[in-house]
């Protein structure tokens, strides 16, 4: 979920989950081209669980993480960071008759914690509904892969031989040009190594077994979609239960209030700066003027 990066490096509150039918044939390309797990993977991440350590993570419980490292080492999810083009997202599917009428009914059904984070938080009760359909089909698609290893890989990357490996498994037709890859793996890695630890502790904080939270291949989780960074900060406990699970819809719901508000959104908020704060949680102008156009036929 949310991230100020161009949406083609996303995975911040949240790349939408589902794309159309060019990226699922294009993950069927790199699933075809190699095994997810090559014979080449690493034989460790020592210098991801040192680094790690240095942070103050507990030596044994990274060695129980990493035990198999051709298990975590995953070149599907992590490919897609290095072909993916906004080109591919069709956000136009959701403001067909049908998506408004679903969003209509689980605004039915969610009436309650929707009306508790517009109470809270001043956001559009439509507006939060929006960003749920766009983002996961109302929380019916919360992605496949498992983040611990799409951000492990991505982190690892700052390894010259790591980064060479994941190289040789994009298929020529489709990846960037060899600068431009070590550019981006580089800034990357940097990015994935900061969401990894923040996912770490999010799973110390809500007793959570990191390694079988799936969801985007960008490393976005839950209904709402939000980055380990996000959730850890930004999360909110919305059924009052003491935890935040962003696979609940109520604590989806007031996080997405939540995050909204933290980045600007208020009461009697114009257009133009609901615009702006829609951007925060996907930097998108496609993403933001869907949004728009879904709430504003839901308030219809």
């Amino acid at each position: 979920m949310q991230n100020t990066q161009d949406c083609t490096e996303r995975s911040y509150r949240g790349y939408p989950c589902h794309v159309r039918t060019g990226l699922l044939i294009l993950l069927f390309l790199l699933i075809a081209s190699g095994p997810a797990h090559p014979k080449s993977a690493p034989t460790s991440f020592t210098a991801l669980k040192a680094s790690l350590i240095r942070d103050g993570f507990d030596a044994a419980y990274l060695d129980s993480l990493y035990a198999d490292p051709a298990k975590v080492f995953d070149t599907k999810s992590v490919s897609l960071f290095f072909v993916h083009s906004e080109a591919k997202l069709n956000y136009d599917q959701f403001i067909s008759n049908k998506n408004i009428t679903r969003a209509r009914e689980y605004m039915e059904t969610h009436g309650k914690a929707l009306a508790a984070a517009q109470q809270r938080y001043q956001v559009d009760k439509e507006v939060i509904t929006a960003i749920i359909l766009v983002e996961t089909k109302l929380g019916t698609y919360l992605g496949r892969s498992y983040i611990f290893r799409t951000l492990s890989t991505m982190a690892a990357l700052a390894d010259p031989q790591t980064k060479a490996l994941l190289w040789d498994t994009i298929p020529a037709q489709r990846r960037l040009s060899k600068q431009a890859y070590d550019q981006k793996a580089e800034k990357k890695s940097r990015w994935a190594y900061q969401e990894l630890k923040a996912l770490l502790h999010y799973g110390e904080q809500e007793q959570l077994d990191v390694t079988a939270i799936r969801g985007s291949y960008a490393g976005a989780m839950g209904i709402s979609q939000f980055m380990p960074s996000n959730a850890l900060k930004l999360g909110q406990d919305g059924n009052h239960d003491g935890r935040v699970d962003l696979f609940n819809h109520s604590d989806a719901i007031m996080s997405v209030a939540r995050y909204l508000k933290h980045h600007g959104w208020h009461q009697g908020i114009s257009s133009e700066e609901a615009y702006k704060v829609i951007l925060r949680y996907n930097y998108s102008r496609y993403y933001a003027k869907t949004i728009q156009k879904i709430a504003r036929k839901l308030k219809g």
